[in-house]
């Protein structure tokens, strides 16, 4: 790479004392472009923000093959496709797989962390420009979705926003795990029993094709439906001995839904300057078409989108975030 990556340690007074007792204190890798902090030039940053399942050090991860993301946007500066610019790759995993990058009273408050304590730290610590209009925030799944969340509360913070197969439309992503996570709870004999029975068994050999349903609802109960004094603080949104689903509950994570957020904070989204949104046409949790809802409701609207599909799944696809940043890049302020 023609930049450096530079890894720092970033203390969030948002996440002291949160609920899983998971560090307040997390690495953070940073992208510089070549001639960072030589002479008064200030830069641009962009934001990425991993997938569930992953944490802050994924990013760097070689796969012996491809680029990594961070290889990518070097070659993508070096070719002048896109404006120098810094990159930050944040840690935002939890002991239940990850955050959704929002606040919760299971998990902490993910979306803080992010929009003020790493915010505030890259602008003090790096050559960037402190302000919206040069600051991007993208990322791939949960990522994608945590994206979109800071749309939604943060435009002040992001005007450029990239979601790659962003988790929408739950009745599709998430509804189809249910009654698998409810049959390997029963088997277990409930929540507390099933944690330690995985715990154990991860740390032993690794996690097995059917414990995926259940960490998945878990994680996404602890961020969408918490509920302090229950095991883990959370609510499963369906009953424990029949699997009837809880229309409550179920009600409590729709509510987080962006197919149902995305159309009531429209005005949020219309002072972004760059909205870019994909998914692969054979995404195996069907995301691809709480996508196309997304991209009807905004582009009807007025919202400037670009809106694309490409022919793969839900995995594997970081090449992706090559035309997101083509696409983000090169309208950030550089001044």
């Amino acid at each position: 790479m023609k930049g450096l990556l530079e890894t720092r340690e970033v203390h969030s007074p948002s996440l002291e004392s949160n609920p899983l007792g998971d560090p307040a204190r997390r690495r953070l890798t940073v992208y510089l472009p070549p001639g960072h902090g030589e002479g008064d030039r200030r830069y641009p940053a962009v934001y990425f923000l991993h997938a569930f399942g992953s944490s802050g050090g994924s990013w760097t991860n070689a796969s012996g093959f491809a680029p990594t993301v961070p290889e990518r946007l070097d070659a993508l500066i070096e070719s002048g496709a896109v404006p120098p610019v810094v990159g930050v790759f944040p840690d935002g995993w939890t002991s239940l797989g990850g955050s959704q990058w929002i606040n919760s009273d299971a998990i902490g408050r993910y979306r803080d962390y992010l929009a003020k304590d790493v915010v505030g730290f890259v602008d003090r610590h790096f050559r960037t420009l402190p302000k919206a209009a040069s600051r991007a925030v993208l990322g791939h799944s949960s990522g994608g979705y945590g994206a979109l969340v800071m749309g939604r509360y943060h435009p002040e913070i992001f005007s450029h926003l990239g979601a790659h197969s962003a988790d929408a439309y739950f009745e599709y992503c998430y509804l189809p795990d249910l009654p698998k996570a409810a049959g390997s709870l029963l088997k277990s004999g409930g929540i507390e029993t099933w944690q330690s029975e995985f715990r154990q068994r991860v740390r032993e050999t690794k996690m097995r094709g059917d414990d995926f349903p259940v960490v998945n609802t878990l994680a996404m109960a602890a961020a969408y439906s918490p509920k302090k004094g229950e095991p883990l603080n959370l609510e499963l949104p369906f009953d424990a001995q029949t699997g009837r689903l809880k229309v409550d509950v179920w009600n409590r994570w729709l509510v987080h839904d962006p197919v149902r957020f995305v159309p009531k904070f429209l005005d949020a989204y219309r002072k972004l300057k760059t909205l870019f949104i994909d998914c692969g046409t054979r995404d195996e949790f069907n995301i691809r078409w709480g996508t196309r809802m997304l991209a009807e409701d905004l582009k009807s609207s007025g919202v400037e989108l670009v809106h694309e599909e490409f022919e793969d799944g839900h995995s594997g696809v970081s090449y992706r975030f090559a035309r997101s940043l083509s696409v983000l890049l090169p309208r950030l302020s550089l001044e």
